[in-house]
């Protein structure tokens, strides 16, 4: 798991730390959540569907949550520090998706875009802070991994909406990150292209074009949790071709 190439300062080790993770029942969240579980990590599983992640069969605690719903993100933080006793990760893998042209947008279709990709983000990384600068003065190495994806570097016709709410994720990632740097807390944005998941298959709005082939789920995990366990802060688009070749 661990690999032999170090890229941070710290090691990350991930038996017996507490982590939280959103989307889990994904495409991508399901194959992170498993690689975390398989290093030890104790796992609070999140989703909107508990039956979908209980049928995940990944040891840890299932808790659903509207990401909507500001008061829901901070009941679902409070939560995982209640089952695991304290917060050491957390990996922000869910998201929605919406395609069509940029003058044709909804406002409901603006209101959840930026609501679950760029606003329940922030207001996880605002309820969660206490708990991981208490993991840091602990002396672990608390992280916060999000997915802001190619078009946060790229933005793309047809998914401009899309690619303004992940856009606007890396840039407050960024800025938190280096406000957070010296309290010991670590935010790792992911950029990678097109995965294999099956989130354009059922956008909000608009329908997905023909899409080119796009990375393995579990080729993609495993450059995030190598990155986690590694110390890195930043994973740009480019560190997933060869990654996948």
């Amino acid at each position: 798991m661990c690999g032999t190439v170090r890229y941070g300062s710290e090691m990350t080790h991930l038996d017996g730390s507490a982590i939280l993770v959103l989307g889990a029942s994904g495409g991508l969240g399901s194959e992170i959540a498993r690689l975390l579980a398989a290093g030890g990590a104790r796992l609070v599983l999140s989703g909107r569907d508990q039956a979908k992640l209980e049928a995940l069969s990944i040891p840890g605690t299932a808790v659903t949550a509207d990401l909507t719903d500001p008061d829901a993100i901070t009941a679902l933080v409070a939560e995982a520090i209640r089952v695991n006793g304290r917060l050491d990760g957390i990996i922000n893998a869910s998201g929605v998706v919406a395609f069509g042209p940029a003058t044709e947008v909804s406002d409901e279709t603006l209101t959840e875009l930026f609501a679950v990709n760029t606003l329940a983000p922030i207001r996880l990384l605002r309820a969660a802070r206490a708990a991981l600068a208490e993991s840091a003065q602990q002396g672990r190495d608390p992280f916060v991994v999000t997915l802001s994806g190619v078009v946060s570097e790229s933005p793309t016709a047809n998914l401009a909406a899309y690619s303004a709410s992940k856009a606007a994720l890396a840039a407050f990632g960024q800025a938190a990150g280096r406000e957070l740097r010296r309290g010991g807390i670590r935010i790792l944005d992911a950029r990678p292209g097109h995965t294999e998941t099956d989130l354009s298959t059922h956008p909000i709005s608009g329908t997905a074009p023909r899409l080119p082939a796009g990375y393995s789920p579990a080729v993609v995990a495993q450059r995030v949790v190598d990155a986690i366990i590694n110390g890195e802060r930043d994973l740009a688009s480019t560190s997933f071709r060869a990654q996948d070749d």
